[in-house]
């Protein structure tokens, strides 16, 4: 039986950059993203309502990437039970002492070799004094800088080959796929949207067109309102930052987005409302035909360019380096990026 309500919710993850400088001023200046840590060459960021200690690890290195994910489990139970399942299904890569702010993991890839890791011990937030907010239920106050997301939100990752990797984490994890994209000419799903939870989709899968193994798509922040997507995007032509769709509302989801690439190659999408939420325990998966994919792309008529938005991931494939800018605009004089 596939299990259900095992895992709680996306709750970290890590990207690998090869523009540091430009990277942290994107999240701490532009985003206005808090510093909570550094360690080694890797530095600890949060949105002022996410509740544990970090929700995005940055790490220098040579080429932009995901390299992990990592997903809260309901209970310690469920970590051990959810262990079993990736180790039954031949993904699991053992147990970990955890990172900063996070408990013992179990590390596990997806079919493609996308990195994720399961975990239940968290450290929960505890915003300094004068970081608390009068607002109780938030966990630090809201920036004074940028035009700051709330949380993290979700992540899309490529893949080889849809159905696999969807079928993985629907049997193992509990993961219920909320709406889909079929191609019938050839009976082939070229992507899958997937949630644990009442969101609309926390995981994202879509057909990786170059045949490559395990990139990432995007990684997705929560603002709050499609206003916020509009402020940004103003923000981003001001200071150089490359644009690569949006603002606009997806069919698929009914999620506001704006696409934008972080200075260090990273495709970035800022989430400017919930999507729909699923509420009903008996729902029907969604399909849509390809056919019909420009209403499920953009609502509002945007255009998602061809040359990027289906091709290019990170780590980019051969060819595809010069798709994008890799500016270091944003960064001081000095080369330091700032914190709030």
């Amino acid at each position: 039986m596939t299990p259900r309500f095992e895992l709680a919710h996306l709750a970290h993850a890590e990207l690998l950059t090869p523009n540091m400088e430009g990277t942290l001023w994107f999240f701490t200046e532009l985003l206005g993203m808090r510093e909570v840590a550094r360690q080694g060459d890797s530095v600890y960021l949060r949105c002022y309502e996410d509740p544990y200690h970090h929700s995005l690890k940055v790490t220098g290195a040579d080429g932009p990437g995901l390299a992990n994910l990592g997903w809260r489990t309901t209970s310690a139970d469920a970590l051990e039970r959810r262990a079993r399942a990736l180790d039954a299904a031949g993904v699991g890569k053992g147990w970990t002492r955890g990172d900063l702010g996070v408990g013992r993991t179990f590390a596990f890839e997806s079919p493609d070799g996308h990195p994720m890791e399961l975990v239940w011990e968290v450290e929960k937030h505890v915003a300094p004094p004068e970081l608390r907010s009068p607002i109780l239920t938030r966990r630090s106050k809201r920036p004074l800088r940028g035009v700051p997301p709330r949380r993290l939100d979700h992540v899309n990752l490529m893949a080889s080959d849809v159905t696999v990797q969807k079928e993985l984490f629907e049997q193992t994890l509990g993961f219920e796929t909320r709406e889909r994209v079929v191609d019938f000419t050839s009976d082939t799903e070229i992507g899958a949207w997937l949630s644990v939870n009442v969101l609309g989709h926390e995981m994202a899968i879509m057909a990786d067109s170059t045949g490559s193994r395990g990139r990432l798509h995007h990684l997705a922040f929560w603002y709050g309102v499609p206003q916020h997507n509009t402020d940004v995007a103003e923000l981003c032509r001001e200071y150089g930052v490359q644009i690569e769709a949006g603002p606009d509302v997806h069919g698929i989801t009914q999620g506001a987005f704006l696409y934008v690439f972080e200075p260090g190659g990273n495709r970035i999408e800022l989430f400017g409302n919930s999507g729909i939420l699923e509420l009903e325990p008996d729902f029907e998966t969604v399909t849509w035909d390809l056919a019909d994919f420009d209403t499920g792309i953009a609502i509002g008529g945007a255009t998602l360019p061809a040359e990027t938005y289906f091709v290019y991931g990170t780590p980019p494939v051969p060819g595809q380096e010069g798709l994008i800018a890799r500016s270091t605009i944003g960064v001081p004089a000095d080369g330091l990026a700032r914190t709030p």
